[in-house]
Order: C-alpha cells, then sequence, then structure tokens
C-alpha cells in the first residue's frame, strides 16, 4: 500500500497532480487545503506527499489522496469512517485546515461544518455524533507544524511527542500543557483523553 511519494511534479491540474517516482507517474488527488499550496510550485520540482490509499467497493481504480503531513492524512481516514461520507466528499469537505475542521467537531459547531464543500446540515450532524471526543489531537494542530512521528514510551510522553514533532508546539510548552491535564483529571487513561483535556484547557 501507498502511504507515501516523493518526487518530480509532472503535471498540475485542477484538483489533482501528476507526480514522477522512479520513473512511474502517480495521479494523486489534492484536497483543497493541499491545492493552495501546490498551485505555487512549479512543474518540475521536486516534492513530497503522504497518501491516503482509498479503494471503493464501487470503484476498481485506486484513489490516491495527497497531504502535507501524516495528522492531515490521519484526520482524512478518520472523516471517511464517518457513515455515507465517501472518498470526493471527505476530499472536498476539506476547504479549511484540518485544526479547524476538528475544532469545530470538538466544539459540535454544526453551522461551520455544515457550511463545508458538500456537507450540510445533516452530515455535519452525522459527523459531529460519530467523531466528537475523538479528534482533539487534530484541533491542537499547528498549520505549519512539522510532521515526524515518535515512538513514546509512556502517556505523557506520548502526548508531549505527537504536540511537539507533528503539531508544532515548543517542547517546554507541551511538557506544561500534558503536565497540567494530568493534575487536573490525574484518572486519565488514555491518549485520546489526555488530548481532549489539553484542547479543553487551550480553549480557555
Amino acid at each position: 500500500m501507498i502511504r507515501y511519494l516523493k518526487g518530480i511534479l509532472l503535471k498540475k491540474e485542477d484538483d489533482r497532480i501528476v507526480l514522477l517516482t522512479n520513473g512511474v507517474g502517480y495521479e494523486v488527488r489534492l484536497p483543497a487545503i493541499i491545492r493552495s499550496v501546490y498551485n505555487k510550485k512549479e512543474v518540475g520540482e521536486e516534492v513530497e506527499l503522504f497518501i491516503s490509499y482509498q479503494q471503493a467497493e464501487r470503484q476498481p481504480k485506486p484513489v490516491l489522496v495527497g497531504f502535507n503531513s501524516e495528522p492531515e492524512r490521519e484526520f482524512f481516514e478518520k472523516l471517511l469512517t464517518v457513515h455515507r461520507i465517501g472518498i470526493a466528499t471527505a476530499v472536498d469537505a476539506l476547504t479549511i485546515p484540518v485544526s479547524r475542521v476538528a475544532r469545530a467537531i470538538e466544539d459540535k459547531d454544526i453551522s461551520t461544518l455544515g457550511k463545508l464543500k458538500g456537507v450540510g446540515k445533516r452530515i455535519a450532524e452525522k459527523i459531529v455524533a460519530e467523531l466528537n471526543g475523538k479528534v482533539a489531537k487534530y484541533a491542537l494542530m499547528s498549520e505549519e507544524g512539522p510532521s515526524a512521528v515518535g515512538e513514546p514510551k509512556d502517556l505523557q510522553k506520548q502526548v508531549v511527542d505527537v504536540l511537539v514533532r507533528q503539531l508544532g508546539y515548543k517542547s517546554g510548552e507541551a511538557s506544561k500543557m500534558v503536565e497540567a491535564a494530568i493534575q487536573r483529571c490525574p484518572q486519565i487513561s488514555s491518549p485520546e483523553e489526555l488530548f481532549e483535556e489539553v484542547y479543553k484547557s487551550q480553549k480557555t
């Protein structure tokens, strides 16, 4: 399964690019938030993308969807777990940064979600019902954060590593955020719960 591609930008189209890697041209669809970056790039430049490899039951041809970072790809694949959200809908919906979409989900902001392309109120309600409480990690994302992935040894270190390496926070800042969350809720037992508590503290 293809998860990452690095190569030469061979062609740009409205909603996709062709990426030349090892003599093979890969067609990669790009959500609007990613297209805005690639609109500034020139054919012939070296680029890299984190790839979500998708294949729908009714569409035998695989679809490659490209992202600038691992967290963006992860969030996209979480969107696909929502009932009745297909590949095209999930791609079209990402017209604003992932962090803003995730915040809308965590805040149960149906209005913001309903304005995303192809979503509407009914699907927005379904997204909140199925993902609320599960995407706080992405709500904390820095829109310009790096994307390396760490190998945590314990709960607090895992969350600090993600905040620093994936979401763009400074190490000291991330440690303080996590320590404060643990002090407020010492019963926290999972990364998801800890991200949720950290996110809540950033809203106040």
